[in-house]
């Protein structure tokens, strides 16, 4: 068979489910909508505690759609930690035209953690709290200084924002974040084919990020091809499809740790 011919066959493939999912977003108040990036909404959508009132530490993380068509395949993920006491969220995430400016893809800073991403609503993946998070913020900080592609960032297969997220969940396993199967770039693990899943509850073997499987007890099971994820996790009985995202019951319940 032709090399394109084989494209051909890849379109078709794809096409309805690409129809079903933008049709599913676009009626959805219009959030992956042509609007102009440098005025879209970033404000918060009251996902996150107020410090003023949430005096015990807290970890979250989030994923919301990325800016403009890239948004139907994928997510940009991002952690945010606040520290006992402390009056303020910290952000970690990946951006990848800072790379030109600062010479790191890497950005720390403050902001609303539940911050709309460019007029994209997120999606809360885990809401950690209790005495024992600063210790996992220490961790969490320390992941961020070690990630090692912080002068580098592709879009695919990766390294990107979603290889930096689950960088740092595989150095704090006992944050146990599935991240959605739209993460496109979580399953980069550069010239090393194996590691933990990034909830750090099973394994995983990839090629760079575009094949690859996955075995975890948050993840369930899947498979990478081509950076698009496919899986099944019988313990929430949810599928996993690309574009589409996970199809099954969401937990957002606070995980106290002790």
């Amino acid at each position: 068979m032709s090399t394109k011919r084989r494209r051909i066959g890849w379109l078709i493939l794809l096409l309805p489910l690409y129809a079903a999912c933008s049709a599913t977003y676009i009626g959805q108040s219009g959030r992956l909508g042509g609007s102009d990036w440098r005025t879209a909404s970033r404000e918060p959508v009251g996902l996150a505690p107020d410090p003023a009132t949430t005096p015990e530490a807290v970890v979250q993380v989030y994923a919301a759609r990325t800016i403009s068509w890239r948004g139907y395949f994928g997510v940009h993920t991002w952690i945010a930690v606040k520290r006992s006491n402390a009056s303020e969220f910290t952000v970690h995430e990946v951006i990848g035209y800072r790379l030109r400016r600062t010479g790191t893809t890497v950005v720390t800073r403050v902001r609303p953690p539940d911050g709309r991403w460019f007029g994209a609503e997120p999606d809360l993946l885990k809401d950690v709290r209790g005495p024992g998070v600063d210790a996992l913020i220490d961790r969490i900080e320390t992941a961020v200084q070690n990630y090692p592609y912080a002068d580098t960032y592709r879009i695919w297969p990766g390294p990107n924002s979603n290889t930096f997220t689950a960088f740092v969940l595989r150095d704090v396993p006992e944050l146990r974040v599935d991240l959605p199967p739209t993460a496109i770039g979580k399953d980069y693990l550069g010239v090393m084919p194996v590691a933990l899943t990034p909830s750090g509850t099973g394994g995983q073997v990839s090629v760079l990020g575009v094949a690859g499987v996955a075995a975890g007890w948050e993840e369930g099971v899947e498979l990478n091809l081509l950076g698009l994820t496919f899986g099944l996790d019988p313990l929430s009985l949810s599928l996993k499809l690309p574009l589409l995202g996970r199809i099954g019951p969401d937990e957002h319940e606070p995980l106290i740790v002790d």
